[in-house]
């Protein structure tokens, strides 16, 4: 049965929770346990599928479908464990299951309150697949104090207080800020956010100190005594120059150890760091550098595209290479020449999105690399920009679009050679869905097989000619096109199993030039980075050896 740490926060947002949860998932895996990371979100979205980037940065996706926060795409970078759908979790979808559940009849009748539907709801959730691994880690969207998420602090309250003694604990994130007028470290804040915590039941067993400064050994004693925590259990967590130095980083100040003496387990396994050791070694230890762009439309906010930007990182690795990524907006050269914005760069690459605005741009990215040779990675969106300039600018069709682009204006303007999909075939079943349907929830979502075709340049990079990738779209390059596109240069190297749905196209006649369907990023690891990304980079590094 799994030991289960909840990780809590207080006085400010965004203090690096859930690097910290995932930094601490990678220490119990580096002591040979087995682990699996949880993400409760407060908020009341059903999940953030349906959210602006620009509100709450990129959508990650797991295998089996779900649309979550990008928290589940760290837990998955640094332990390699594959989330799922089990594993995200919203006041939304909580309280949409206990209404399903009142409608239904399941409650016979009684009045349905916060306390115990709704704190049973979320504690049910906790519990799922507990007997899988050796340490369930939950982590707690929001700070401490927050209205909207006093339902989840109760049932983590009444979780801890319904299992025996030692299987849970608390691990709360806090702020110590420096006043540089004074030159003092200021604890009051982390007692302040500690106090609130203790008023609704909950003690922390470990404190994690972010701090700009290193904590002194007064202070240290002065937080665990006014927080009543041992003093060894108060962490400091510094700013690092890269978030893959966390785990070392973590080691170094004794947060694993800090969080077994907390269940008693002794003695504690030794820890095998050396996958963190290589992975730094990498990082620190580059031979050079590429200069990539990427072009995008929400580059102002760039969480939302993490898991791309984290991917280069890790294809630099695979290369010994730092990646120097410089974010395009695609709008700057919606209506003009790209050439002075992309000049200069070794690599392009083009992310997903929705919408029409900044396309144009897109399409002329894939355009300048096309002309001047310049690797190009295009990714959802990216890739359908690729087919569309290749379509307009190669094959001769001027009016060559989107249909989401003509269903946004609401006239038809282009030839669509990209549709939105109507169908599929997920499993054993064919999934519909009309323009008209609900946004949440409703794209092709999660993992689907492709068929590579042999000797192309995708078999190459994979080393294979079947792969499985993760997806989330609803629009997809029609396949009435492809004769014509094929004749001249661009091939459709990667299909669906049923032959219906384009995964890839490549220019064959490019040093390296790839669009896919799907997000090899959601995939990538430090440890082991996603083929793609790796080769793209080692081809960055190719074009650099020629400037």
């Amino acid at each position: 049965m799994a030991r289960f740490i909840f990780i809590t926060g207080g006085v400010v947002s965004s203090l690096g929770k859930g690097l910290a949860s995932a930094a601490l998932g990678s220490l119990l895996q580096a002591r040979g346990f087995s682990v699996r990371l949880r993400k409760l979100d407060p908020y009341l979205n059903v999940d953030p599928g349906t959210m602006s980037p620009f509100e709450h940065g990129e959508v990650f996706v797991t295998d089996d479908g779900a649309e979550t926060d990008l928290d589940l795409g760290h837990y998955e970078r640094f332990t390699g464990v594959a989330a799922r759908k089990t594993d995200s979790v919203s006041s939304g979808r909580i309280y949409s299951n206990v209404l399903e559940k009142e409608r239904r009849g399941d409650y016979l009748g009684k009045t349905i309150q916060v306390i115990p539907h709704v704190t049973n709801e979320i504690k049910d959730f906790i519990a799922i697949g507990e007997d899988e691994v050796d340490f369930m880690l939950c982590e707690i969207g929001g700070t401490v104090g927050d209205i909207e998420g006093l339902p989840f602090f109760e049932a983590i309250r009444q979780f801890a207080h319904d299992r025996p003694r030692g299987q849970c604990i608390f691990m709360h994130l806090t702020l110590l800020p420096y006043l540089a007028a004074s030159g003092e470290l200021k604890t009051k804040p982390t007692q302040h956010s500690v106090k609130e915590l203790r008023s609704i039941g909950i003690a922390p067993d470990v404190l994690v100190c972010r701090s700009e400064h290193p904590i002194p050994e007064k202070e240290r004693e002065k937080i665990g005594l006014f927080c009543n925590v041992r003093k060894d259990s108060v962490i400091a967590a510094y700013d690092l120059k890269s978030i893959y130095e966390a785990p070392l980083a973590y080691h170094r100040e004794g947060l694993d150890q800090a969080v077994l003496d907390a269940f008693g387990i002794s003695p504690a396994p030794r820890p095998n760091l050396s996958r963190w050791e290589d992975v730094m070694d990498r990082l620190v230890n580059a031979e050079g550098e590429v200069r990539v762009a990427i072009v995008g439309k929400y580059t102002q906010l760039e969480d939302a595209y993490k898991s791309i930007a984290e991917a280069l990182t890790h294809g630099g690795m695979a290369n010994r290479v730092r990646v120097r990524v410089e974010w395009v907006d695609a709008e700057l050269f919606d209506r003009e020449d790209p050439a002075p914005h992309l000049e200069g760069f070794h690599a392009i690459l083009v992310p997903g999105g929705f919408g029409e605005r900044g396309t144009e741009g897109k399409i002329k990215a894939a355009q300048f690399a096309r002309e001047r040779k310049i690797p190009y990675l295009g990714i959802c969106l990216g890739m359908q920009m690729a087919v569309i300039e290749a379509a307009r600018n190669v094959a001769g069709l001027a009016t060559a679009g989107s249909e989401e682009f003509d269903h946004e204006a609401g006239k038809k303007r282009f030839e669509p050679v990209v549709y939105h999909l109507k169908e599929w075939v997920q499993g054993n079943y064919t999934v519909s869905r009309s323009v008209d349907d609900a946004k949440g929830g409703t794209m092709r979502l999660g993992a689907y097989s492709a068929n590579l075709t042999e000797g192309s340049k995708v078999a190459e990079v994979y080393g294979a000619t079947t792969i499985e990738e993760r997806h989330r779209h609803r629009y997809e390059v029609d396949t009435k096109y492809r004769k014509a596109l094929e004749e001249k240069g661009l091939c459709f190297s990667g299909m669906s199993p049923d032959g219906r749905l384009p995964e890839i196209v490549e220019w064959k006649d490019h040093p390296w030039f790839i669009g896919v369907q799907f997000h090899p990023e959601l995939k990538s690891k430090p440890f082991e980075p996603h083929p793609l990304f790796a080769d793209f980079v080692r081809a960055a590094v190719e074009t650099s050896r020629l400037v």
